[in-house]
């Protein structure tokens, strides 16, 4: 986890603190591969330079992101806005399945829309993997 992620989590109060925490250290662990920073004001990791999945501080919740969410074809993840990103939100840490946070992020890695370049493409995602 990166200092900039660990300040953001520490900024947190209380129980989104703990959550912030435990999502970095499962996605750290899980993607150890990916770049980690603050994005957007936001915890992002990024896998070539592509955001794969993020979490933010809600009013009432934390949001985990996965910006190929929708095509992980998985319960308990929710479309989120108008491309291909899911989410799931936690008000408690033990709400956090790991069993199912680490298959979500194994497929963070091998399916991906290529975000990176959506703005050169004038908003069309394309496939990468």
């Amino acid at each position: 986890m990166t200092p900039d992620v660990a300040a953001y989590n520490n900024a947190q109060v209380n129980e989104d603190q703990v959550i912030c925490d435990l999502l970095a250290r499962e996605i750290d662990s899980n993607l150890p591969q990916a770049e980690n920073k603050i994005w957007h004001r936001h915890p992002v990791w990024f896998l070539e330079g592509n955001p794969v999945v993020g979490y933010s501080k809600l009013k009432d919740c934390i949001r985990l992101l996965f910006w190929s969410g929708q095509s992980f074809d998985e319960p308990g993840l929710h479309p989120e806005g108008s491309f291909k990103a899911a989410e799931t939100r936690y008000t408690h840490e033990s709400e956090v399945d790991r069993r199912h946070l680490k298959r979500w992020l194994k497929k963070a890695a091998t399916i991906q829309w290529d975000y990176k370049n959506i703005v050169k493409r004038k908003g069309v995602l394309e496939r990468l993997k």
